[in-house]
């Protein structure tokens, strides 16, 4: 079920980059990061009433709150530098740097989780950031 899930990620990530690069046209991109934000915090909200989850925010603890937090800082800086760089740039050019977020989360995985770093992991990194590299140019 994950790897639906996974792909279907990527597909609307796919979208959410055309549809931005089309609903930016003329529009202040740090608006538009504010409505497209709205919109995500109200389907969130939805899922979690819908799902009955609510109840489960007095169990967070203090850790968590903490990187939850630091997580939706770190969302809201990529948003704004990803519609900002896409409303200059080409959707064809910006995405594919953007998805360097793969390499650089695999390295961070490594440092601070200590997560396993295999030969398999490199090679992967490495096409990645070459395949980037043939895009942009």
């Amino acid at each position: 079920m994950w790897l639906i899930l996974a792909l279907l990620s990527a597909v609307f990530a796919a979208l959410t980059s055309i549809l931005a690069k089309i609903g930016i046209e003329d529009v202040n991109s740090h608006l538009a990061t504010a409505i497209r934000t709205l919109v995500v915090v109200a389907m969130a909200w939805g899922m979690v009433f819908l799902t009955n989850a609510q109840n489960g925010i007095t169990e967070i603890s203090k850790r968590s709150w903490l990187f939850l937090i630091l997580s939706g800082l770190a969302t809201g800086a990529s948003w704004l530098c990803y519609y900002k760089a896409l409303q200059m740039g080409q959707a064809s050019k910006v995405v594919p740097i953007d998805k360097l977020s793969v390499v650089i989360t695999l390295v961070l995985a490594f440092v601070f989780l200590h997560e396993q770093f295999t030969v398999k992991s490199l090679i992967g990194c490495i096409l990645i950031g070459l395949g980037t590299l043939i895009m942009v140019l």
